[in-house]
């Protein structure tokens, strides 16, 4: 079996994991992948990792194709992912839908998990929405930070206390057992974050990598992209 490497954001993550079987079993190649906040994949990207796709927000695959990192041509909308606030699966879910309803269940939460604020689609905005509820400081001591949004979710359900909160994007909390989904971002704050994929100009298996894209954006994942978080 040949290989195909795949960097991919996390918000793919369960629709990557999902298909994976099937389209090794039918392409007769073995999936690489590797996930993690959407810059940090793109750094190791440019560091020269091995990659044949990669799957990130569209305005970075936009720009590495530009760039003549990605091949243009290939590029394909995954779908669209909402910023969410999760919870342990079995706590209360909180009033989230309002910028004062958010605010009071940041302040009422022990811990507040999330992804790298500096890498991270999610972490980068929720930072902007402390600071523009200005709760920043006055929660900092109870901000749990992660490098990506899978391992803050993995945090939020294995050890945080009852009543803690986190922000990530829908699809990572969608697919992490014991956790559950209490809203997005009141519209105010509300961010909607379109992924896309594309197969890379040093791509050694071409024809794969284009049947892999193919896969995770084409009518044949429809039902499991929009079951995981996706929207058109």
């Amino acid at each position: 079996m040949s290989d195909l490497h795949v960097l991919s954001a996390g918000a793919a993550k369960g629709l990557a994991e999902a298909i994976a079987a099937d389209f090794e079993r039918e392409s007769g190649t073995t999936v690489r992948a590797r996930f993690g906040a959407v810059g940090a994949m793109r750094e190791t990207l440019l560091a020269g990792e091995p990659c044949d796709v990669f799957v990130s927000t569209a305005a970075i695959v936009e720009a590495l194709s530009s760039e003549g990192r990605l091949d243009p041509a290939s590029a394909a909308p995954i779908g669209r992912v909402h910023t969410a606030i999760a919870v342990c699966a079995g706590d209360p879910v909180p009033a989230i839908a309002t910028a004062a309803g958010l605010a009071h269940a940041l302040h009422a939460a022990p811990e507040i998990h999330f992804p790298d604020p500096d890498k991270a689609t999610a972490g980068i905005h929720f930072m902007k929405v402390l600071d523009a509820l200005g709760v920043r400081h006055e929660i900092a001591a109870r901000l749990r930070p992660h490098p990506n949004g899978a391992t803050a979710m993995r945090e939020l359900a294995r050890s945080a206390p009852a009543g803690a909160i986190g922000c990530t994007q829908v699809t990572e909390v969608l697919y992490t057992p014991s956790v559950s989904l209490a809203g997005r971002l009141p519209r105010e704050f509300e961010l909607a974050t379109v992924y896309s994929a594309a197969v890379c100009a040093a791509a050694r298996g071409r024809g794969d990598a284009r049947a892999y894209v193919a896969w995770l954006t084409g009518p044949r994942t429809a039902e499991l992209r929009r079951r995981g978080g996706f929207e058109d």
